[in-house]
């Protein structure tokens, strides 16, 4: 069985992102295609805002987002988004988005939606990074070690993603070592896809689940490869502070202040590679370690 092509793949998290409305304020997200069993979280926060942002009309913009997670999705199943309309005054709108499976609540999210309009500006400076032309992407780092890695991982480890990553400063699966809990990556989806902004807000939610956590693990020289380390998004939060495209280059840079008691915290910048601050996150998760 070949690969599926960049096309395919940009076109698959298109489809993915583009969920179909069943009636006034609920919505249906299909399923996920990686064949893995769990939802990747990304994709419940991603379809969550379209839904929040299907419910407002334009120019309402969403800058931001705030998400729970509190049981694991199910690929076998799609996922239905509920919204609540809080508020719609003359600047702002807010939405609750409850996504359920099977009667059961997986994540709650609350956004809020603003008129765009001019004000004070100042931001913080892009790291100085190596451009993502000269890094190899993740795929290929990840092909390179196949042969040592387990058997029952592979499939995992190597699946065609439709978000293609390119590290600065790659990390040793097979052999961690302890480091101080900051990462740069480069992001882009693989191919292009269409001009439509709430699209590339939604594509940039879904990519910002990725690195994140694993950012936490970092000074413990740990992962979920070579230890039994259990893992998992508690919660989410992404500010979009200017627009972007998805299928462009985006550096995210990432760290992790502290961790304890089963729990770690990320940050993340997302710039352009102009050196616009268009996007911050922040999310905690769960690292327990179980051995």
């Amino acid at each position: 069985m070949t690969d599926p092509t960049p096309a395919q793949l940009a076109q698959n998290l298109v489809d993915l992102l583009n969920i179909e409305e069943i009636d006034t304020d609920l919505y249906r997200g299909i399923r996920g295609q990686d064949g893995f069993g769990r939802v990747f979280g990304g994709q419940v926060i991603a379809q969550a805002l379209q839904a929040a942002q299907r419910s407002t009309e334009a120019p309402r913009a969403a800058h931001s987002l705030h998400a729970y997670f509190m049981r694991p999705g199910a690929e076998d199943h799609p996922i239905l988004y509920r919204v609540v309309r809080d508020f719609d005054g003359k600047s702002f709108s807010t939405r609750r988005v409850i996504a359920t499976q099977r009667g059961v609540p997986i994540l709650n999210l609350a956004c809020s939606l603003q008129i765009p309009e001019g004000g004070l500006m100042h931001q913080d400076p892009m790291p100085e990074v190596p451009p993502p032309e000269g890094l190899t992407n993740d795929r290929d780092l990840r092909l390179a070690m196949i042969d040592r890695i387990p058997e029952r991982f592979r499939a995992n480890f190597l699946r065609p993603r439709m978000v293609e990553i390119r590290p600065v400063s790659p990390r040793s699966w097979l052999d961690p070592v302890k480091q101080a809990p900051f990462q740069n990556s480069w992001f882009r989806v693989v191919a292009p896809i269409p001009d439509d902004p709430a699209l590339h807000r939604a594509v940039l939610a879904y990519a910002s689940d990725m690195s994140l956590l694993g950012t936490a693990t970092l000074p413990h020289g740990v992962n979920w490869l070579t230890h039994k380390l259990q893992s998992a998004s508690l919660d989410h939060a992404l500010w979009l502070h200017e627009d972007f495209r998805a299928d462009d280059w985006l550096l995210y840079a990432c760290d992790s202040p502290w961790a304890g008691h089963a729990r770690g915290f990320n940050r993340g910048k997302i710039f352009t590679r102009e050196g616009r601050l268009v996007a911050s996150v922040t999310q905690e998760g769960l690292i327990r370690l179980r051995e």
